[in-house]
């Protein structure tokens, strides 16, 4: 073996190694279980994982059809703008338009709810989603395979939505392909609860994180989570008189 040769073995040798930061299983695994579903981890967070039934919890369906009826009702204020500019606008358009308003939205509902059907198929009917919480946020997270599923079909969401040159399509992809999000406890604006649907909503400006919770574990999160919000964050009924 040459100098050059031994000196970078030797090299390796002593070239301090990486440690691999260990995945959330794991540190729910060695972690501290203060529930049937809830670990206090070995870095300070609680982590859970809740699988929402995609065919009898319509929270998911809710979130989608509420993005598309958004985008349709502001391509139809844009194009209601635009008459008021160009003096074009009077009763009979105003209705004419409110009338191609309501039948947008009702095809799109229709769209919606068979395009969720399909979604849900695809998922096993499950939407799966880990949950991990300290003192200044909270993050919720996708499980990975079904991560990888959901870009896929955002993705082929977007292009067709390209191809038919249809933008309520491309914004229901765009939206659907975000498969993690953390909310700072700091910043929360408002806190709603939906204990019907194990859900909690923690709602920044631009962001609304979905935490789902078993109704076991429901007041020991929504606790957790209305100690350290802003007061005019809180539920009216929790804000301290």
């Amino acid at each position: 073996m040459s100098k050059s040769r031994a000196d970078n073995t030797d090299a390796e040798k002593t070239k301090p190694k990486r440690r691999r930061k260990p995945s959330a299983q794991k540190l729910m695994s060695e972690g501290k279980r203060v529930s049937d579903n809830i670990y206090l981890c070995s870095d300070g967070k609680y982590r859970w994982v809740y699988e929402v039934n995609l065919f009898t919890n319509p929270t998911i369906f809710l979130l989608v059809w509420k993005i598309l009826f958004f985008v349709i009702l502001g391509v139809m204020a844009f194009m209601m703008l635009l008459d008021v500019f160009d003096n074009n606008l009077s009763a009979d358009l105003l209705l004419s338009r409110l009338r191609l308003l309501g039948y947008l939205e009702l095809g799109m509902t229709v769209l919606a709810a068979i395009s969720y059907l399909v979604y849900a198929a695809i998922m096993g009917g499950k939407y799966c989603a880990m949950f991990e919480m300290d003192e200044n946020s909270i993050t919720h997270k996708q499980m990975p395979k079904q991560a990888k599923k959901a870009e896929l079909i955002a993705i082929l969401t977007v292009l067709a939505g390209l191809a038919s040159k249809n933008i309520t399509t491309v914004g229901v992809g765009m939206s659907s392909a975000r498969s993690e999000m953390t909310t700072e406890f700091g910043s929360v604006r408002h806190v709603r609860v939906h204990r019907r649907h194990s859900l909690i909503k923690v709602n920044q400006l631009l962001g609304k994180n979905r935490v789902y919770v078993a109704e076991a574990d429901y007041d020991f999160v929504l606790g957790y989570i209305l100690q350290r919000v802003p007061e005019k964050a809180k539920p009216k009924q929790f804000r301290t008189k």
